[in-house]
């Protein structure tokens, strides 16, 4: 993946066509432009692990609207990246709740106010109703149980 400057306000009218939550730049430019991928489709027994780093920047996540969408977004990236490993996540839980389920309503019976959501482009779901001190705090063990090392969990988290 390579990185490019844009004007703001290119980036602007890129970032007014997102059509959900957790589209990048690139999903939005390809459909805009109507231009395919030119990736070969990953065999699905081999998806590569690639750093979040290559997908995530700080202008992709701004532009998210609130601070759910904004770890959503980060969520699905870290999904994007680590498909094979993220169902590691289901083991991060609270003292009297589940913050991660292959379903809604797993979450809904874990808890009283769960808000639960799902992380885009994945199967996973996650409870939203925490506040944002918690939502770092989880962000930092879901990079730690993707196999990042502190520093980089920590600058994960800090995108939030």
């Amino acid at each position: 993946m390579k990185r490019i400057d844009i004007d703001d306000d290119l980036y602007t009218y890129i970032a007014s066509h997102t059509r959900q939550i957790g589209e990048s730049a690139s999903d939005i430019l390809r459909r805009l432009l109507d231009v395919n991928s030119s990736e070969p489709e990953a065999d699905s027994k081999s998806e590569p692990t690639e750093s979040v780093f290559n997908r995530l920047n700080e202008q992709d996540v701004r532009i998210q609207k609130s601070v759910v969408a904004r770890f959503l977004y980060i969520l699905s990236m870290l999904y994007r990246c680590h498909p094979s490993e993220f169902s590691q996540v289901l083991d991060i839980r609270g003292r009297d709740r589940q913050y991660f389920a292959r379903s809604e309503e797993a979450l809904l019976t874990s808890g009283n106010s769960t808000n639960p959501k799902q992380i885009p482009d994945s199967p996973f779901w996650v409870i939203t109703n925490t506040n944002t001190t918690k939502k770092k705090a989880m962000l930092t063990q879901v990079a730690e149980k993707l196999g990042y090392q502190s520093a980089d969990a920590e600058k994960i988290r800090d995108f939030l």
